[in-house]
């Protein structure tokens, strides 16, 4: 549950609109984002088999999963596997055909990029 929330405080609550609107577009604000994102990750990963490497991985992969919009690609993948796929050049907004209402796309990407990062910080905090 601590994780959840943490998760949540850093990724809604912390991150600027500046942060926000530029992540994918500038790394500067990846990099500010993902910093202050994991922040409140310190309560946890003291705790955590390696703190400094679960603290590591937790900052790289917020930073790559937000800059890149790496979940654009797991959801285009999951798409792909499926009957009616589409080439990723039609569906690189947000890995949802364009024909998709863009309000159900665009939530649909927010819930797998939070499941992507509640995933692997999991991972890192009781593995790492």
């Amino acid at each position: 549950m601590e994780q959840l929330i943490l998760h949540l405080f850093g990724d809604y609550v912390t991150q600027s609109d500046w942060m926000a609107t530029n992540k994918t577009k500038n790394s500067l604000a990846a990099w500010a984002h993902a910093l202050v994102y994991s922040i409140p990750f310190l309560l946890l990963t003291q705790h955590a088999p390696n703190p400094a490497i679960a603290g590591f991985v937790i900052i790289i992969t917020h930073f790559l999963i937000d800059r890149f919009r790496l979940a654009r690609y797991v959801v285009w993948a999951k798409n792909f596997l499926g009957p009616g796929n589409l080439p990723w050049k039609e569906c690189t907004a947000t890995g949802y055909p364009p024909d998709r209402p863009a309000w159900l796309a665009v939530w649909l990407l927010i819930v797998a990029d939070n499941t992507m990062h509640l995933a692997i910080n999991y991972a890192a905090l009781r593995w790492l």
